[in-house]
């Protein structure tokens, strides 16, 4: 039965026809793949428009460069002088200072500290003197109360300073270049002091394990003696700082005599049966009696100023 037609029209569904092969389209798919940038943060097009490539163009020249025998032999040379240079300069530097040394003079703990002060304050009832080893080695200071150390002498300098600091200040007479004048002829002090030693121990050929920490050590506990004349001329006057300067320079000399004789003066059984040096005992007894009277004269150098 057919039904009627109220103006509609019967229409066929229409095919798509593919895009002609050999045409061009009109808008390229871009949702595969993003286009590349380049270093400098900017699109570049798919098309090499500047000439070869970095590998094409310095490839060969690298690859010249390390086929040529004089190039790999001269850089293995060049490699081998810059390794034999950086051996020797550690090796120089450790002759003088190495770590391990100078962590064994800050081995040191409270009962050591404590049992140090005493006996730089009062050295007169110490007995036993000796330095202990352990294999030919010296213990450390918190092993050995005899041990030297550079705790102490570095902490008494930085208390020295701060109290010449206020003591300055106390007398309205505290500037920043007085102050720095003050550390500065203290550090002088003690290098010249070192030095010293050191020339005086090499002229006469003396063979002792002293070695430079441990003359700088002995030379910086006289800032502890230091500290205490200062405070004493501070509390008491004038008095109080002739008291407590005689009580600390007769102390710290007996102290370095006793120390330096353990260090300086057994070696001479060993030069008596012809070993070791040619200097006659008596100079190296002077040796070590001059460091000790050499103390009093720089700590009244260094705290008469303070105290007025």
């Amino acid at each position: 039965m057919d039904l009627p037609h109220h103006g509609y029209r019967e229409t066929k569904p229409r095919a798509r026809a593919a895009p002609p092969a050999g045409d061009s389209v009109l808008f390229e798919d871009t949702s595969s793949a993003a286009p590349a940038m380049n270093s400098q943060g900017y699109y570049t097009s798919g098309y090499n428009m500047g000439g070869p490539s970095n590998d094409m163009q310095g490839g060969g020249g690298m690859n010249n460069l390390f086929a040529d025998p004089m190039a790999n032999a001269a850089m293995m040379y060049g490699s081998s002088l810059a390794n034999q240079g950086k051996d020797m300069v550690n090796k120089e530097i450790s002759r003088f200072m190495t770590v391990n040394k100078l962590k064994y003079f800050f081995a040191v703990d409270t009962r050591y500290v404590l049992k140090k002060l005493m006996i730089l304050m009062f050295p007169y009832t110490h007995q036993d003197w000796e330095v202990r080893y352990h294999r030919d080695t010296p213990l450390t200071p918190r092993q050995d109360v005899n041990a030297s150390d550079l705790y102490i002498p570095t902490m008494a300098f930085i208390t020295y300073i701060l109290l010449a600091g206020m003591a300055l200040g106390i007398q309205k007479r505290f500037s920043p270049e007085v102050l720095g004048l003050c550390a500065s002829t203290a550090l002088v002090w003690v290098i010249i002091e070192v030095l010293v030693m050191l020339l005086s121990l090499y002229l006469l050929t003396v063979h002792t394990d002293l070695s430079t920490f441990d003359l700088i050590a002995y030379s910086g506990y006289k800032y502890v003696g230091m500290i205490f004349t200062v405070l004493c001329g501070l509390l008491f006057g004038s008095d109080g700082y002739f008291v407590a300067f005689a009580w600390s320079s007769f102390a710290l000399m007996f102290f370095i005599v006793r120390s330096l004789k353990m260090k300086i003066l057994p070696s001479l059984s060993s030069d008596s049966m012809g070993m070791g040096s040619n200097a006659k005992p008596q100079l190296r007894l002077y040796i070590t009696v001059a460091s000790a009277l050499f103390q009093p004269i720089i700590i009244y150098w260094l705290t008469s100023h303070l105290v007025r």
